[in-house]
């Protein structure tokens, strides 16, 4: 079915390059995931908060690298774009930023995020985050939205701190281990978009 509108990220823009990395500052760079990366992702998702905020954990490193394939996967389907966050001297993992269920006709998507606790405090997800929307603005994406449960005000301070504007709440949207949460919904639009 053909469609009425072209799209806004032309199909095979992403998947026809190589992932880039992303410089976001002095001490934060994303970059591709890699399998050497399972064993910190394993040990990132055995963190109270991160269970707190999330669906799964990781049992194993097999697991972890499972996960880390998929995310891979995602670039060359076009559906999503996954990046470790990591410090550019060491490689060592910062965190995760992600841009998930990418829609290339609306030049929209979801992004995610998480930070290792030796990471929190330092301004690495905001820095990771400006760099992840920037790369997705220059590449044509027009809107990126941002959801929180309600309760988790880290990451709303997180999307304040990064333009993601404020435009309601999801009533008991999400499960999580402690029950049901009302959602945060932020949105930035590319800055010619208004």
């Amino acid at each position: 079915m053909p469609l009425l509108v072209p799209p806004t990220v032309p199909p095979g823009s992403l998947a026809g390059r190589s992932q880039p990395s992303l410089p976001a500052g002095d001490r934060v760079r994303l970059r591709p995931w890699a399998l050497r990366d399972a064993p910190a992702v394993r040990d990132a998702y055995e963190d109270p908060e991160i269970q707190h905020w999330h669906l799964r954990r990781a049992d194993s490193v097999a697991e972890a690298a499972e996960w880390i394939a998929a995310w891979q996967a995602g670039w060359a389907e076009e559906s999503a774009a996954h990046w470790a966050v990591v410090d550019p001297a060491s490689d060592l993992l910062l965190g995760r930023a992600a841009l998930k269920g990418l829609d290339l006709t609306d030049g929209s998507a979801e992004v995610a995020y998480w930070t290792v606790p030796a990471a929190r405090g330092r301004g690495v997800c905001p820095r990771a985050m400006d760099a992840m929307a920037a790369w997705a603005f220059a590449a044509g994406f027009q809107r990126l939205v941002l959801h929180h449960a309600l309760d988790n005000a880290a990451s709303c301070r997180v999307a304040h701190k990064t333009g993601f504007a404020t435009e309601g709440i999801h009533r008991s949207a999400w499960l999580q281990l402690d029950g049901r949460h009302d959602v945060h919904v932020h949105a930035r639009l590319r800055p010619e978009a208004g």
